[in-house]
């Protein structure tokens, strides 16, 4: 029997399941492969400061980060990229460094850095779910983590100052959305009629963006006005995270069943043909192998012969 799996992340709220994203990644995927998973909030224990989420227990195994969390669920015959060709999983690759790449560090100063939002939103909503006296000590740790992060990987020369390095990441940022809404176009998922990996790294970056109730923010302007974005992350809401509504049936089953279906049709085919060919071989005219009659040696020539 598979040991049970459990899922330690930041809560939910602005109506969505969670307010951190490499929660909501992982949040999206077990729903969009049909994992059987245990949800453990962090919110209010001392693991908002020890625990480094999301975070999937499995028995004596524990895995970090959301590629890691994911790998391991497709180990375990979760797999929501099944259906995906080689191209379309070397596209998923290339999108989901494009997320990493553009649209990760204008997040973070969107809701770490800048000073309306932090100071409004971000600051009160982590202190709120950090018990006392870690609400003193979370939202600071997580705010300084997310600058030194984006002067990390975007504070090269001549961009040494967050001031200087704003302008560069927000136009980055709405470049990797145009990109994305453009590949999406009008279809209700990245690839095919069901959700892929793709599908929860987009959700799990968008959809706070798009849900938070910012003070300020020009990156949540420009991707409310690309329609086909907000649509699928309402889309995912409405039939992944509807308690009154159940969950999909994940591809994955299918997809296995009408192999299998195929694998089977095609032994009965070579099943009918060896019957034929036996058949055949049964119904021809038996004839006595020719046989060249074998000739005498010189022994018996010597011993047939008279004396």
């Amino acid at each position: 029997m598979a040991a049970a799996m459990e899922l330690r992340c930041w809560g939910g709220d602005w109506g969505l399941p969670s307010v951190h994203t490499e929660s909501l990644i992982v949040l999206a995927y077990v729903k969009f492969s049909g994992a059987k998973v245990t949800v453990s909030p962090i919110d209010w224990t001392w693991k908002t400061l020890t625990a480094t989420v999301p975070e999937l227990l499995c028995g004596d195994v524990a895995v970090q980060q959301p590629s890691q969390i994911l790998n391991f669920l497709r180990k375990q015959r979760f797999n929501a990229d099944y259906e995906l060709s080689a191209r379309q999983g070397a596209d998923t690759m290339a999108y989901i460094a494009l997320l990493e790449e553009k649209l990760r560090p204008a997040l973070m100063h969107t809701f770490w850095v800048d000073a309306d939002n932090y100071v409004n939103l971000t600051r009160p909503w982590f202190a709120s779910r950090s018990p006392f006296p870690l609400n003193f000590i979370v939202p600071g740790r997580l705010a300084s983590t997310a600058l030194s992060r984006i002067l990390l990987t975007k504070g090269e020369a001549p961009l040494h100052r967050i001031t200087e390095v704003e302008g560069k990441l927000y136009s980055d940022a709405k470049e990797g959305l145009n990109l994305l809404s453009y590949r999406l176009g009008t279809a209700s998922y990245f690839f095919g009629n069901s959700p892929t990996s793709l599908d929860a790294f987009v959700f799990g970056f968008l959809s706070p963006l798009y849900k938070a109730g910012l003070p300020s923010s020009p990156l949540q302007s420009h991707l409310q006005q690309l329609h086909n974005l907000t649509s699928f992350c309402d889309n995912v809401l409405a039939l992944y995270f509807n308690a009154d509504r159940p969950c999909p049936p994940p591809p994955v089953q299918e997809t296995m069943d009408a192999n299998l279906q195929k694998l089977t049709q095609l032994v009965n085919k070579e099943s009918n043909l060896i019957e034929k060919m036996d058949d055949n071989l049964r119904s021809s005219p038996q004839h006595k192998p020719h046989r060249v009659d074998p000739k005498p040696s010189l022994a018996s020539e010597k011993s047939s012969t008279p004396a």
